[in-house]
């Protein structure tokens, strides 16, 4: 069986930084230890220099497959999402045909297991009239819940009070939330309309889709997982207010309220909307430097449970339409982990918390298997970074179908140099490595 020892590596894990050395067999990580000697017929990698994290587990992807592979598909995305450190995703119910049905969540199964060279987990979507599909789905092959409670596709939208509260009365899964107000919305957005018609100013689209409107639908939200003892992780805050309705007095795994913050609601604010356009027109809006500073703050004082990147790709054609026409979503599986390691060089958090938050955490709150850290009989997912190699983000070395990205131009500070998934190398030094393919998520369940 193939043996890797990656040796002198700075291991960041479970809230620590140690040189250590790690020794993966076949799939697994068998040995983590200060100094393992080989035995010969390892492959040995020297990590001087370098550091050693688990793979991101992306918690919330929009990878576009099935019916809306012009924009994206299983196969690019997941090629994007190793080269930037995301080892493991979970995707979103939003495709056409929507993942509502039992039969519809395998059919997205058997397409990842043929084309994703992640890992790969899906959300099984809720919607007003599928309570009976929700009560018989079969939940081991589900990471979690979706249910959209603004900003919806298709019939997704679930504006239902007592469809709701049944949904939450009746699964024990993680239930992922988007919180915005739709009629605070449709109200705003009708006034701008009436002055501007379809081309409205992209800077008033965090006015539109405003904080009273994250924070009515995210309160709402609470109150009933409150009521009815489910388990809430409201996705993507967007707003400082929000952060107050959640708590850090209990360990992520006895916590039964969470929240998540994407890496565009902490790198943009509304300051580079005039700069960006509506290439930073994402549901929830990016709005006021002082909501990114509060959602850093909160992150770092474990208020936030988890980062996502929210990844939601769309063709440049479709996004350089006027306002009302422009789609949110913008593609970012390829850059948010250097993202997020620049963010540690300039301050802004730790490593450890970057990895507790990135990594740990989806594990712990969705019960994967095996995954998430870097311990002994643990899935050899990990990243090597160098901390001292600066990058730019040029448009011909983009891997996502829409060929574009909202880090064009931008040097981050850190670079991913090999990604492995299940003890496999799949990029190294800029290089996809095809011939591995990931596996599906398991679940503790």
């Amino acid at each position: 069986m193939r043996e890797i020892l990656i040796q002198n590596a700075k291991l960041v894990n479970e809230g620590e930084v140690s040189q250590k050395d790690l020794l993966i067999r076949g799939e697994m990580i068998v040995r983590v230890a200060n100094h393992i000697k080989p035995e010969g017929g390892e492959e040995l990698i020297d990590a001087s220099g370098l550091h050693l994290l688990p793979g991101w587990i992306d918690d919330q992807v929009h990878f576009r497959e099935p019916g809306l592979t012009h924009k994206a598909t299983i196969a690019s995305e997941s090629r994007a999402a190793v080269a930037g450190g995301i080892t493991s995703f979970i995707e979103m119910p939003n495709t056409q045909p929507q993942t509502t049905t039992q039969k519809n969540l395998e059919e997205k199964l058997m397409r990842a297991a043929k084309d994703s060279i992640a890992n790969y987990g899906f959300l099984f979507g809720g919607t007003n009239n599928n309570i009976e599909e929700i009560k018989s789905f079969d939940t081991t092959k589900a990471a979690g819940l979706k249910l959209f409670l603004g900003s919806s596709t298709g019939n997704m939208l679930v504006d239902d009070d007592k469809v709701l509260e049944k949904i939450f009365s009746s699964t024990d899964l993680p239930i992922a939330v988007h919180c915005e107000d739709e009629n605070t919305i449709k109200e705003n957005l009708a006034r701008y309309i009436a002055q501007f018609g379809d081309d409205i100013p992209i800077e008033k689209h965090h006015v539109i889709r405003s904080q009273e409107a994250c924070y009515r639908s995210s309160s709402k939200a609470i109150s009933m997982a409150k009521a009815t003892g489910a388990k809430l992780h409201v996705f993507h805050l967007s707003t400082a207010i929000e952060t107050e309705l959640f708590s850090n007095e209990k360990q992520l795994s006895e916590k039964k309220i969470t929240s998540e913050v994407c890496i565009h609601h902490l790198w943009f604010s509304e300051e580079d909307y005039a700069d960006k356009g509506t290439l930073i027109k994402w549901n929830p809006a990016v709005k006021k430097a002082s909501d990114r500073e509060a959602l850093w703050k909160a992150l770092n004082e474990d208020k936030i449970d988890v980062l996502a990147t929210d990844h939601a790709p769309h063709t440049l054609k479709e996004k350089q339409n006027p306002y009302t026409k422009a789609p949110s979503g913008g593609p970012l599986v390829q850059h948010a982990y250097p993202a997020l390691l620049t963010a540690v060089k300039q301050g802004k958090t730790s490593l450890e918390k970057l990895v507790e938050k990135a990594c740990h955490n989806p594990a712990i709150l969705f019960k994967i298997q095996n995954r998430g850290f870097l311990r002994e009989g643990y899935f050899a997912d990990l990243v090597l970074v160098d901390l001292n190699k600066k990058f730019t983000v040029f448009k011909e070395d983009l891997l996502y179908k829409c060929g574009w990205s909202p880090f064009e131009g931008t040097t981050f500070e850190a670079t991913i140099t090999k990604t492995f998934v299940n003890g496999n190398l799949v990029y190294d030094e800029g290089r996809i490595i095809e011939g591995y393919l990931g596996k599906n998520l398991t679940y503790d369940r």
